[in-house]
Formats: structure tokens, sequence, C-alpha cells
């Protein structure tokens, strides 16, 4: 049986991959805030001829407003640079509805156009009888948005929504996501709506149709959508640890959720990725890093702190355990967090 583990490259992984699709929120900025690194990596990965496409789960935005605030932040970006949840909703309703079908769209300015540029009408009441309801992400909705919202989809319209991100993160912390008021849709109806943004592939399979990649990379911040997704669509993906997920995600992460890959944050692009080798005793090392586990715990070793490497080869052993039937005593796992002094790797700490 073939089971979910890492990948090793010798070369820079920008110079692996010709196509990064590259999450926003906790990748390339936090908020409005830059996330240290973020600029200088995605610089080094465009000189060496990676493509870059931003793929965002955020469907409130116009691709303009994102590239000019990626701009902004000194990651040059031209709007045919960025793919939103707002346009792979647009084109998932294109599989069923013919043109000019009413759409009530529930999100903010990006889904409103995706949809109305996609060639549906536009409602905002469910008494004009919609024959889908669109549901995204914008800070100013509210009680009765949703109750229209409700009141459409009870009356049979198509729920689909933009994204399923139950959090958002933002420079104060985690405010809730699309997921979390798409909840109350649900709650309310009874019905499970249909997803157009992560963890479906839909947004990456049409960013490399787009630009006609060879072998495109996925990176981001969340397990549950980014590279949960990578996985869905058969890409290789990158786990950068700034956002949500964190390492100790890594190490318990389910076949479906793993990386392939995991570097602290995008300077992980311009770097090789040593992969973790099985040793004697049930050791997995990588580079002077080492982990096992053994009687159901998750034992760490070799010169400590370690990096990055510490965490890539802690997953090795985690995950060949798991995969093979052992039990892994979660709370011996521990917080593996992301360290100032160490830009390139991992330190361990309980």
């Amino acid at each position: 049986m073939t089971h979910a583990r890492l990948l090793g490259s010798a070369t820079p992984l920008a110079e692996a991959y010709d196509l990064a699709l590259v999450d926003l929120d906790g990748v390339a900025y936090r908020g409005h805030e830059p996330i240290d690194g973020a600029a200088a990596g995605l610089a080094g990965a465009r000189a060496a001829g990676m493509r870059l496409v931003f793929v965002t789960n955020n469907a409130s935005r116009e691709p303009e407003s994102v590239a000019d605030q990626l701009t902004s932040l000194d990651i040059p970006t031209q709007p045919s640079d960025v793919l939103t949840a707002a346009q792979a909703c647009a084109a998932l309703l294109a599989t069923r509805l013919q043109s000019g079908a009413k759409v009530l769209v529930v999100g903010g300015t990006g889904l409103v156009t995706a949809v109305r540029e996609a060639g549906f009408e536009v409602v905002t009441s469910a008494d004009e009888h919609p024959e889908a309801v669109a549901q995204g992400f914008a800070p100013e909705l509210g009680w009765a948005q949703l109750a229209e919202a409700a009141y459409a989809v009870a009356g049979g319209a198509w729920f689909v929504a933009s994204n399923l991100d139950k959090s958002l993160p933002t420079a104060r912390g985690f405010a809730p996501g699309n997921g979390a008021l798409v909840g109350a849709v649900q709650a309310a109806t009874g019905v499970v709506p249909d997803s157009a943004g992560k963890p479906a592939s839909t947004m990456y399979e049409i960013a490399v149709e787009r630009h006609g990649a060879r072998a495109a990379l996925v990176v981001g911040d969340r397990l549950d959508t980014d590279l949960a997704g990578a996985r869905t669509g058969g890409f290789a993906g990158l786990h950068v640890l700034t956002g949500v997920s964190t390492a100790r995600d890594d190490v318990l992460a389910p076949a479906g959720l793993r990386p392939h890959y995991i570097a602290a944050d995008l300077g992980g692009l311009l770097v090789p990725h040593p992969e973790p080798v099985r040793a004697a005793e049930d050791w997995w090392t990588c580079g002077a890093a080492a982990a096992r586990v053994a009687g159901g715990r998750l034992e760490l070793g070799g010169d400590l702190p370690a990096g990055v490497d510490l965490v890539r080869a802690a997953c090795a052993a985690a995950w060949a355990a798991v995969d093979a039937g052992e039990h892994l005593d979660e709370s011996t796992v521990p917080d593996l967090r992301v360290t100032p002094e160490d830009a390139a790797g991992v330190g361990a700490g309980r």
C-alpha cells in the first residue's frame, strides 16, 4: 500500500517546479501586514524562473485589489496573477446553470463581479426565485443576507459556497471565516453546500490549465484546505509554517492532509529539501535530526534543535508508524515552533 509521505528535492523547489500556486493569508501576508521573508522568497523564486499564481479562498475581493495589496508589500503582481474562490465559484455554477440564470449572491464585490462576468443575473432576494445561492466571505455580511440565503436554499435553490474555511487569519488573530457563516445557513436549512474553493482542487486545475504548467507546486499554510487540495488534485504541496497549521499539526496529519514538503517560510522555495531516511531501530533521520515512534511514543534525537529537519524526521517517523497500524500517543508529540533565530528551520519545545 502506498502512503502519503514527504518528498525530497536535491534542487531548490523554485527550480524543480515551474509554477507555484501560492495562498495569500498566512503565506504572503497576514491580514494587512507583511510576513517576514515572503517578498524575498517570492522574488527569488521568480528570478529562478518560477511563475507565481496567487490562489485564495477569499471571495470578497477583486483580483485587482489583491494584486494592488501584494504590490504594496513588495511583491509585484498583476491581476492576471490572481485566482480567487469567487472565480472558481462562478466556474462551478456554469457547470449546471444556463447563461442568464438568476443567482442570489451573498458575499463581497469579488463574488458579485465573478458571477456577473460568468453570464448570470445577480439578485439579492429569495423572492426573485434564484436558481442558485452563491455564498462567499465579506466582512459586512449580516443576518439579513444570511436569512435571504436560507430562504432561497430552503426553497430549492442550489447552494454553492466559494469555500468552507472556518477561520480567517487577521493581524489581530483568527476571525470567523466563510465556512462559519455558511454553517449558519446550513444549520437553518439542513442543506450541505457544494464548495468551489480549497480543499477542492478546482482552482489549482484552472491555474495549471491557464498557464500550461509542466509541474505545479501548491504553497499554503493550512493543511485542511491548501494541502488537502494538493493531495486531492495530485499536486505537490509545500507547507509554510507562517499561518494556521503548525509543525505539530504536520506530525499528526492524516494521509489526506499531509504536505510533500515543509518550510519555515517562503524562503523554503529557494533551498533543496532533504528526504527523511529510515535508519536502524526504526529511527528516521534528516540532516542532523532523528525521530522514531517506540511503544506509541514519539522520541526525538540527533543534534537539537535541528531546524525544520527535525519536523521532517518527526513526520516521517509518525506517519510510518500510523500507516503501519501502530498507536501514536499524541501527548508525546511536542509543540514544534518556528524560532526567530532559525529562519530556515524549526526548533522543538514542549
